[in-house]
């Protein structure tokens, strides 16, 4: 009996979206006895953890042959390929080629080539193979968009993942109608940057088209939610779809970086502090029930106090709720890593816990407001859900999972609402 390969994911959503799809085509290539390890890049200490994650798997699986690929193989393919742990290196747009998988499996026993890295910067379409989504029994993902055509002066995402490349609208379509068939309550749009999507397609529609598009040609479809977002790439339907369709989910994560003018210039960003708290308030006008998250850097190269305090004051003004706060990494090969003035480490921790503890601080606010609330909410497991603004509810008996249950919150318990 053949062995199947095993998988370890690190890093964002979008791996683990593509790790399922290269299940599938290790299995059709009768892929077997191997570990396939799926890296990110986002930043130095993300390739530290997977050099490490691959010794450990080496040691634990001595005899398998061990294939390393996702974002850092393909920033970084020399790092992995001198590694005596590693047998094959495959790169982002490999990894998603059925013929990758058939070359692997054929040459199992034999000797293969040990790097398939090519340029990711020449491809020009989404992988042609597309999984039907994946995630619990209650919430499915879909990537409708790859790669990134910006170029933020701290991230090395655009080298590991491309230029931007849209899924058509059509192939989406389709795509939840039969997650929809399957029983799913809820579909994420998922990819590396979501507010591009269309630009690449005839038209160049936008993703308020696909957003309403989706809407109308599948009826049945309870929840839609989209992921992180640039709230400066918004477009007119996007607003619209927020304020006039209650099956659009009132949750937003954005891509804010920082609440400084001057450090959000120094980081190539295409808005400013001003455009963050507009849009926040206009979607909020829009859907009075709006939440937000945001992505913040703490201590890029240049931060002063002053420059930091505008990021800590940007969450009250935008008045965020679910935080994910990054302390800033050096990463070779951005030019945020060439800037002289790097802050020390030790500040950027102690910025990174103000900037989390503020984030803390909105999310016991958050949950106050809801009590005595009633809520849609869908049952990620027998006792746990989430409402529509994303928020997660515990019951003291089962619920089923993945349905959407309406009850009211009763309390407050280890940082959850509680509902009877």
């Amino acid at each position: 009996m053949t062995t199947p390969p095993k998988f370890t994911t690190l890093g964002c959503r979008l791996n683990a979206y593509e790790t399922e799809a290269m299940k599938e085509l290790s299995e059709q290539a009768g892929l077997a006895g191997a570990v396939v390890v799926n890296t990110c890049a986002v930043t130095a200490e993300a390739v530290r953890k997977a050099r490490q994650e691959i010794r450990r798997l080496r040691r634990e699986n001595p005899e398998a042959r061990l294939i390393v690929t996702g974002c850092a193989a393909q920033t970084e393919p020399e790092t992995f390929t001198q590694m005596a742990e590693v047998d094959a290196v495959i790169g982002n747009t490999e990894k998603m080629q059925p013929e990758t998988w058939g070359r692997l499996a054929a040459d199992f026993i034999g000797e293969s080539e040990k790097l398939q890295v090519d340029d990711i910067m020449s491809v020009r379409e989404t992988a042609g193979h597309l999984i039907d989504g994946f995630g619990t029994r209650s919430r499915a993902y879909v990537q409708v968009q790859n790669g990134c055509d910006h170029r933020c002066t701290f991230c090395i995402i655009p080298y590991g993942r491309g230029n931007s490349r849209s899924v058509p609208a059509g192939v989406v379509v389709d795509q939840i109608k039969r997650l929809v068939d399957r029983g799913y309550n809820e579909v994420v749009l998922t990819g590396v940057d979501l507010t591009s999507w269309g630009a690449d397609l005839p038209a160049a529609p936008r993703l308020g088209d696909l957003v309403m598009r989706i809407l109308k040609l599948v009826p049945d479809l309870p929840r839609l939610r989209i992921s992180s977002i640039d709230s400066i790439e918004a477009d007119e339907n996007l607003m619209q779809a927020i304020a006039s369709e209650p099956r659009l989910m009132p949750h937003l994560h954005l891509s804010l970086q920082h609440g400084d003018d001057l450090i959000l210039k120094r980081m190539k960003r295409r808005h400013l502090r001003d455009d963050a708290i507009r849009f926040c308030e206009e979607a909020r006008h829009l859907r009075p029930d709006m939440t937000f998250g945001a992505d913040i850097i703490a201590g890029f190269p240049t931060e002063s106090e002053a420059h930091f305090e505008n990021s800590l004051k940007l969450v009250a003004d935008c008045d965020l709720t679910w935080l994910h706060v990054f302390p800033y990494s050096r990463r070779e090969g951005t030019p945020a890593a060439r800037i002289p003035q790097q802050v020390n480490g030790k500040l950027i921790k102690e910025r990174a816990a103000r900037l989390r503890a503020a984030g803390a601080a909105q999310v016991t606010r958050h949950l106050a407001a809801q009590q005595g609330r009633s809520h849609r909410i869908l049952m990620e497991n027998p006792r746990m859900g989430r409402t529509e603004q994303f928020t997660e509810v515990s019951f003291d008996s089962d619920r089923p999972e993945g349905q959407i249950v309406t009850a009211k919150v009763t309390g407050i318990r280890g940082g959850q609402l509680v509902a009877a």
